[in-house]
């Protein structure tokens, strides 16, 4: 064991990408189907809506595999954390659901296997999200969605206050004051302290690079020009008091919704599943407007968006991949996710958004044909944006740090800093290193 470490950690020092690609440590060959003619049966954990009417429709499909699956709570609310402890403790599941801004740390801990995706595969999907999962010149995962961001809005209340959708962030400031001008307890939208990928998501459509692989060095920049425009308008809402400052999906924030106090939503493509399943008593009443921009031209970052990675001891990695693969590039796969309800997953899979689109009913936004929206958003990510092996530690500093804003005690740009020391501390810690 100590061996596979202590190896692990000379490669990440060394790789062309400062990401390790951990295969020395990682498991031995695909299993083949069960001798005994047998179906092979997976493990999989995830905790996504429709995940298991997806793995039953996979199940009732074919005979030849069998999933098993367990849901877990959502990564940040202590799923990662157990999937990290089945990985020491040697019984992990063989395929798990991992979010792009985490999937680099579960990499460089040695935790997954390189899946050797096939060309044809990635073919079938939106380049940035192969790129996201591209670490180190390795395939570490399937990815099933894309998450570009999105505006969501009450037409109605819109229309009564007289404003306009905003296109750039200059007018979504304008907006914001009109809105508070027209209702005292009304707020264009919120700032959420709890949630910093829905900033960073901010931070990476203004053209920000947090993280940067250059030999065998991590380069860390949250300082640039690009970040501090965005930390400087943000604290600037927050201290005219022009957003609310409530923690994302909280009762706080589902009541300001309810009561009319929030018209506006900044989110993602996902969020349309989340606005219908949470408030459907509002339907006809949203619409979704692409995200405002610094010059108005479309431009997105991403905000979440899952895959589905092999851990490193899986006995039945090629079966775990097959599935993955049909999940996430198969009609089948993806109408089975949407049709649960609620999901409005933007498939990575290009093809397949029409697919999608017809799974979603969009009645809720008034048959607005938001999945073209998306396509539009999809194709303006930004690329280039790269997340950092020590997420959870970035993460967690700079919502630690949030969380103070609201009483003054501290600012936005004082959280990110206060991130960017914890990382730093971080990877030189794990023996790395880095500039910054």
């Amino acid at each position: 064991m100590n061996r596979c470490r202590n190896r692990s950690t000379t490669a990440i020092a060394a790789t062309v990408t400062a990401l390790a690609v951990l295969t020395a440590c990682g498991g031995g060959e695909d299993s083949a189907p069960e001798a005994d003619g047998k179906p092979v049966t997976i493990t999989f954990w995830g905790w996504a809506k429709g995940t298991k009417e997806t793995v039953d429709a996979f199940n009732a499909a074919q005979k030849d595999i069998r999933v098993k699956f367990e849901e877990i709570p959502a990564g940040g609310a202590g799923g990662y954390a157990k999937i990290s402890n089945a990985v020491k403790a040697g019984n992990a599941p063989d395929l798990v659901s991992i979010e792009y801004p985490s999937l680099p740390e579960f990499v460089s801990q040695g935790a997954l296997k390189d899946i050797r995706l096939p060309e044809e595969v990635k073919g079938k999907l939106l380049p940035q999200a192969v790129e996201l999962t591209t670490l180190g010149g390795k395939n570490w995962a399937v990815p099933f969605d894309a998450a570009p961001q999105a505006f969501y809005y009450r037409k109605d209340l819109f229309a009564k206050y007289g404003v306009e959708v905003p296109k750039t962030w200059d007018e979504f400031r304008a907006a914001a004051e009109k809105v508070r001008k027209a209702d005292a307890k009304a707020r264009i939208a919120t700032f959420f302290p709890d949630d910093p990928t829905t900033f960073e998501a901010m931070v990476w459509q203004a053209g920000a690079q947090w993280f940067k692989a250059e030999g065998d060095t991590w380069k860390i920049d949250t300082t640039d020009a690009a970040t501090e425009k965005v930390t400087g308008y943000w604290q600037d809402l927050l201290d005219k008091d022009l957003v609310h400052n409530d923690v994302s999906f909280s009762p706080e924030w589902t009541g300001s919704l309810k009561n009319d106090s929030t018209i506006g939503y900044l989110g993602a493509s996902w969020g349309a599943g989340v606005l219908k399943g949470t408030l459907p008593e509002q339907s006809g009443k949203w619409a979704v407007a692409p995200m405002p921009s610094w010059d108005g031209k479309p431009a997105s970052g991403m905000l979440g968006g899952s895959t589905f990675a092999v851990t490193k001891d899986s006995g039945h990695a090629e079966a775990a991949v097959e599935f993955a693969t049909w999940m996430a590039t198969t009609e089948q796969g993806v109408k089975a996710r949407i049709g649960s309800g609620t999901s409005s997953a933007f498939p990575a899979a290009t093809e397949l958004r029409p697919v999608a689109k017809a799974a979603f009913d969009a009645g809720y936004y008034g048959g607005q044909d938001i999945y073209r929206l998306f396509d539009e958003a999809g194709t303006s990510i930004r690329g280039g944006w790269a997340w950092g092996p020590t997420t959870g530690t970035t993460n967690t500093t700079i919502k630690d740090q949030l969380g103070k804003v609201s009483d003054g005690s501290t600012t936005i740009a004082d959280a990110v800093r206060a991130g960017h020391e914890a990382t730093v501390a971080e990877l030189r810690k794990r023996g790395l290193k880095v500039e910054g």
